[in-house]
C-alpha cells in the first residue's frame, strides 16, 4: 500500500480550486446579465436531483446559510427560472419548481459552453479526464457522507 501523505489532499483540493475559478468565468461569460454561477448552480441542481425541494434542503445541499439560499431562489423567482409554491406538507414553507424558462436557460448555457469545451478538448486529452472521474466521484461521495454524521 502507498505512503498516506495527508498534504497530497491539499495540492489536490487547491489545484481543484483554481479549476474551479477558471471554469466559473467561463460559465459566468454565458450567463445573461444579473446572473451568476450560483444562480446556475441551483438550476443545475434542481434538473439534475428533481425539483419540488424546500429552501432549507436546497441550503443544506449547497452548505450555505438559508438566508443566502433565500437571496438566490428571490433573484431566480425574479428573472422568472424558478417558481416557488406553496409546500403541501407544511404550510410554512415553500418548494422551487424550475420553470421552462429556467429550464431552457440552463440548457442554452450548456449548449454555449460547447465550444469553449471543444477548444479545451482540441488542447487536451479528454480520455485523461475520464481515467480520473471515478476518482474524484469516489472523492466526492467520501466527503459528502462526511458531512451529514
Amino acid at each position: 500500500m502507498p505512503e498516506q501523505n495527508p498534504a497530497v489532499f491539499f495540492e489536490v483540493f487547491n489545484e481543484i480550486g483554481i479549476i474551479e475559478q477558471l471554469s466559473r468565468a467561463i460559465l459566468e461569460a454565458r450567463l445573461p446579465d444579473g446572473l451568476i454561477a450560483p444562480h446556475f448552480t441551483v438550476l443545475n441542481h434542481l434538473c439534475r436531483v428533481e425539483d419540488g425541494r424546500t429552501p432549507v434542503d436546497m441550503a443544506r445541499a449547497f452548505q450555505m446559510p438559508k438566508t443566502s439560499m433565500t437571496h438566490t431562489l428571490k433573484c431566480l423567482e425574479a428573472h422568472g427560472l424558478v417558481a416557488l409554491r406553496p409546500n403541501p406538507e407544511d404550510g410554512r414553507s415553500k418548494r422551487v419548481w424550475l420553470t421552462q424558462a429556467g429550464r431552457d436557460l440552463r440548457s442554452q448555457t450548456i449548449s454555449a459552453l460547447g465550444t469553449e469545451f471543444a477548444r479545451l478538448a482540441a488542447d487536451f486529452d479528454t480520455d485523461r479526464l475520464l481515467a480520473i472521474r471515478p476518482v474524484l466521484t469516489d472523492l466526492r461521495i467520501l466527503m459528502d457522507a462526511a458531512r451529514n454524521p
